[in-house]
């Protein structure tokens, strides 16, 4: 069978921008062959976008749309469209005509060659090279350090993923950026295109400088979750011994100082410095040990496995 596919496009305040973004889609999708659906989310636009996007529905039904309460931001947008999503592959993208819906061929071709995630890569940027392209660039190599996926792009939106990739996966902060690397970690073949950028004609950028703060914040957020989110011990346990082992070396120290070089405890910050980081070592374990209970509770009360089963041969179900 052929491949479903859903566009997922969350949209703010971008009313110009709507008719010719469906006319260029109508120009790509109906030649790839395959059934689609372009799922249209209004994250609380107070532009016309809500009533263009209900005129354009109106015309083709294989048009959806969902009218968010209010601005909730990029990620609740594109997550309020991958839970409506019926298609078997996926592909988000931007509403501001800088992503160019020929590019989705490009994508498709790359998935059939194996691959679970294909990412844009925007090689010709068109925005501002101070205000974004720069600070982009060093968010883009901190986030292939720490993670270890290596893309050039995460900012891109024009992606396309396998709907099994990103079943269950949930966004909050600006954190669909990460689903590469949320689907990297659990074994997905991941790769990334070269894709066309369009300068912004319509409406305003919804980017700052300060979405780099919180795309680092977040993160930390998923390096934390990948590594330690069934095992937080070892973070809180590793640190509040290495806190402890510190709280008995200024002791040891303090004690050298007192009978060797004639120092009064009172004379030196040692005293404090051990009982601050003799406290802080037993509060970093016991939070461990609290924040153990608490992945317990999450996992086995919903009955979430800790594991992902890839294929099985000869298994019947239980």
């Amino acid at each position: 069978m052929t491949d479903m596919l859903s566009i997922i496009i969350p949209l703010y305040n971008e009313q110009d921008n709507i008719e010719p973004l469906f006319g260029k889609l109508d120009a790509v999708l109906p030649s790839l062959g395959n059934p689609y659906e372009i799922i249209l989310v209004n994250d609380g636009s107070t532009d016309d976008t809500r009533g263009r996007l209900d005129a354009v529905a109106e015309r083709d039904e294989r048009v959806r749309v969902v009218h968010l309460r209010r601005n909730f931001g990029q990620t609740a947008a594109m997550m309020a469209g991958i839970d409506l999503a019926r298609g078997d592959i996926l592909i988000p993208m931007d509403g501001d005509l800088q992503n160019d819906p020929a590019d989705i061929p490009r994508l498709l071709s790359k998935l059939d060659e194996g691959y679970d995630v294909v990412s844009g890569w925007r090689k010709d940027r068109k925005d501002n090279p101070i205000k974004r392209n720069f600070p982009s660039r060093v968010a883009n190599g901190l986030i292939s350090a720490i993670s270890g996926v290596r893309l050039h792009d995460y900012g891109c939106s024009l992606k396309a993923y396998r709907r099994e990739i990103i079943k269950g996966v949930k966004l909050y902060g600006e954190m669909h950026r990460f689903i590469p690397i949320h689907a990297a970690w659990q074994g997905a073949r991941v790769t990334e295109v070269g894709v066309t950028h369009h300068p912004r004609i319509h409406g305003q950028s919804k980017y700052g400088i300060e979405r780099t703060i919180k795309v680092i914040l977040d993160l930390m957020t998923v390096k934390f979750l990948d590594k330690y989110a069934q095992k937080p011990m070892y973070l809180f346990g590793g640190f509040g011994l290495a806190s402890i082992a510190a709280s008995a070396g200024f002791f040891l120290f303090m004690l050298y100082c007192k009978f060797f070089l004639g120092k009064s405890f009172i004379e030196t910050p040692l005293p404090l410095a051990v009982v601050m980081f003799m406290l802080i070592g037993i509060m970093a374990i016991f939070m461990g040990l609290i924040a153990e209970i608490l992945m317990r509770t999450y996992h086995e009360s919903q009955d979430k496995p800790t594991y992902i089963v890839d294929c099985t041969r000869n298994c019947k179900e239980p």
